[in-house]
This record gives structure tokens, sequence and C-alpha cells, in this order.
């Protein structure tokens, strides 16, 4: 109660900041700088909380789509990655990201740690510094959480620890370094917004790369060429995953606005919201309408990934364009999705869950179609980024994922495919009642 009554002025004036807001004559008065400073901090808080919750929605995805004889295992990589990347995170990814960058190429290295000095001095610019930090933390556990169902099934554990440790420290704190850290390319004008370059073209990178040194599936190619389907776990589950994504990704983008301080911020972060949405809607039915005039029927997994690609697809610029424009980049990126699952699969590449499909090329189109919705954009810089973003990620995880194969047994055996990762990596089943059906590779 005395903690509670001592810092009673400081609730009061946040109270009376919020509600001078709502007053018709907010645009003309001054919120109290302590007041922005906390919705600031809670709008990172409460974001960075969604982002979190994505983890979840990636491992139920995950988790439905991969055979039952393998979902011990993915939920096992999709919980410790998250420790993983937020250790390596703090440990050199934020600085090297963040901290003396200065139109250059990379920050410093070193643990990151809080500095409120200047707020504890009256001096309220910005956010808490953990705030900063957490919501930027939960990024880099997002792109290695879209990396892990590409490899699913064949990857061994620590081979696939020792990349995301990598990636959270190195590969995409420098490549972030560029845009979003101050560095050479944010210098040069280059937007965006919530990271359809800087995470998902990033992360379909290290995907696509990892997916071709790793090779596919047992029996997933036939002798001619042609693709076997392997059944999933739990459809479900998968749209469930999906599902939370989508909830997710309202903090993932409405959150990297970075501040909610103004009228001005909350009409922008309502604008991100409903862009997202409606860039949803359009990735869902085109999916629905195209799978319809090509197969004659409607594929529920491909359906969730024209979901995802609208998502994907909005986040490089989700402040600038009108409802239609977001519905039709959504639906864009469906398109780019189906054509580029087709490519892969003729090309023998393997991706168990259509992560690449859905991150890498509608990651670019969204970073490109900024430019056509935002006057401050410029395409040519804006292809300059995805230029030399992809350029880095293609070299850097092509040196890391030999180098692992090299020094590590980077898959599974034949005869450890055949009864399953679950049984030789974790010792567990999911789904025990199918363990027969398991060990002679029925499912």
């Amino acid at each position: 109660m005395r903690a509670l009554s001592g810092n009673a002025p400081r609730i009061a004036a946040a109270v009376a900041g919020c509600a001078a807001l709502l007053l018709p004559s907010h645009a003309a008065a001054a919120v109290p700088a302590e007041t922005q400073y906390i919705l600031n901090t809670l709008s990172f808080l409460i974001h960075g909380t969604l982002v979190l919750f994505m983890a979840t929605g990636f491992t139920m995805l995950e988790g439905g789509l991969v055979r039952t004889k393998s979902v011990s295992t993915i939920l096992l990589k999709n919980v410790t990655l998250i420790a993983l990347a937020a250790i390596g995170f703090w440990a050199t990814g934020y600085n090297l990201m963040f901290t003396g960058v200065d139109g250059g190429l990379i920050g410093t290295l070193g643990p990151w740690s809080p500095d409120d000095a200047a707020a504890r001095a009256g001096d309220y610019a910005g956010a808490a510094s953990a705030s900063a930090w957490l919501f930027q933390c939960l990024f880099a556990v997002t792109a290695v959480s879209i990396i892990s169902g590409t490899l699913a099934e064949r990857i061994r554990l620590w081979p696939f620890f020792m990349f995301v440790m990598i990636m959270s420290t190195l590969l995409y704190p420098i490549q972030g370094a560029w845009g979003w850290g101050g560095g050479w390319l944010g210098a040069r004008g280059f937007l965006d917004f919530a990271g359809g370059t800087h995470v998902h073209a990033t992360a379909g990178w290290a995907a696509l790369v990892g997916a071709i040194v790793l090779g596919p599936r047992r029996g997933r190619f036939l002798r001619d060429g042609s693709p076997r389907t392997l059944p999933a776990s739990s459809l479900p589950l998968a749209t469930l995953g999906t599902m939370i994504l989508w909830l997710g990704w309202l903090g993932f983008n409405g959150g990297s606005l970075g501040s909610m301080s103004s009228a001005a911020d909350v009409i922008t972060i309502a604008q991100v919201y409903v862009n997202t949405i409606m860039a949803t809607c359009g990735g869902i039915v085109a999916a629905v309408v195209l799978l319809q005039a090509t197969s004659s029927k409607v594929d529920l997994t491909m359906v969730l990934n024209g979901a995802l690609a609208g998502l994907v697809s909005i986040t490089a610029g989700p402040d600038t364009p009108g409802i239609a424009g977001a519905i039709l980049i959504g639906a864009i990126g469906t398109v780019l999705m189906l054509a580029t699952t087709q490519l892969l699969l003729r090309l023998r590449i393997d991706d168990v869950i259509g992560a690449v499909p859905v991150h890498l090329p509608c990651g670019i189109w969204g970073t490109l179609a900024v430019a056509f919705s935002n006057p401050d954009a410029s395409l040519v810089t804006q292809l300059l980024g995805v230029v030399s973003v992809s350029a880095f990620m293609i070299a850097a995880s092509t040196a890391v994922w030999i180098a692992l194969r090299l020094l590590m047994r980077l898959r599974l055996t034949q005869g450890e495919e055949a009864i399953g990762i679950d049984r030789v990596e974790t010792g567990a089943l999911a789904y025990p009642e199918f363990a027969t059906k398991a060990i002679i590779g029925v499912d």
C-alpha cells in the first residue's frame, strides 16, 4: 500500500493524460511527456505479448502439418528455439543490430543491458529500454520459428539448435542493422515497417538454403520425380495455429509503429490492424478461388498458407494502403505462394509446411509494394534493400549450413527416418496409439 501511495502522483498523471486523449480538444492539448513514455512502453509490452503468442501459432501449425511420428520433436524444437534465440539476441544480437550502427554495416558486440537513466532523471523520450528490447527480441524469435517447419522430420536437434544460435546472434542482427538499426539501407530511405524483408524474406532464404543442403525427406518424391503426399497429423491443429498467428500478427504489425502516445499514433495503429486483417482476407479468398479453378478441389493447407501469404505480404507496409489496396496485396501474395509451391516441387525441394513459399516471395513482394502505396518510398531503394539482404542471407546461410553438415551429423539416416524422428531424438510419441504404423512407415 505504501508503494501504491508513493506512486499515486504518477498514476494520476498517467490517467489524466489518457483522459485528455478522449476529450474533443485533445488535438490541441499537449500530452504530458511522462504519459507519452508510459503509453509507448505499454504499446511495446502489449503488442510484444501478441508477438510471443505467435510462437504458439507456429508450434501448432507445424505440429499439425508434420506426420504423427514427428510431432513431439517439432514441439520440442519450437519451445527450445524461443529460449536459444532470446539468449542469443541478448548476448550479442541486439547491440549488433541497434547500438552504434550510425549509417554503417553493424553495431557493437556485447550483451544488452537496460539503460533508463535519462527517464529516471525526468527525460521521458521514447519508451522504457527493456520494453523496446523485448519487442525486438521476439521478432528474432519469430524469424527462427519460420525456419523450423521447413526442415522438419529429418534434421537433427543439435545442428538445428546451432543454426538458431548463429541466426539470432549474427545473421539476423547484421542484416537488420542495415535498415532498422540506422545502417546504410535506412540512410538511403529503405522502408520495411514490420519486417517483410528483415524478418520474413530473411528467414525464407535461410530455410530455403537449409532445405537444399539437407535434402528431401525419405519417400517425399518418387523415382520419376513426382511428389508423394505425406499425411499431416492434425489439420484442426494446423488450422488453430494459423488462427493464432492471425491474431498475433496484429501485435507484430501494430507494435512496429513504436509509438502510441498521440491521436495520430492510435489512428495509424487502427489502420494497420484493419489492413492486416483485410490483406489476410484477400489471401484466403484468392486461395479458395484459384484452387477451385485449377484443381476443382480446395486444399485446406493451401488456404491456410494463403492466409499467411496475405499476412506476410502486408507486413512491410501495413500503414499506408487503402483497404482495397491491402486486399490486392494479400491476393497477389497468395498467387506468388501457390506458384512458388509448385516450383519447389518441380525442383524436388522439400518444405514440410510450405514456409518458404509463404515467407520468401511474399516478403519480397510486400517490400516492393510499399513503393506503390507510400509516397516516401522509392522502388529503386526498395529493390536495393531486397537484393542486398537476399544476397547476404544466401551467402551466409549457405556457409553456415554447409559447415554444420561437415562438422555435425546434420540429418537422420534412412533407417532413423523410417521409424520416425520422435523415437530417435526424444523417445516420446505424441500419438502412441499410432506407434505401429510409425514403425512400418505408414504415416
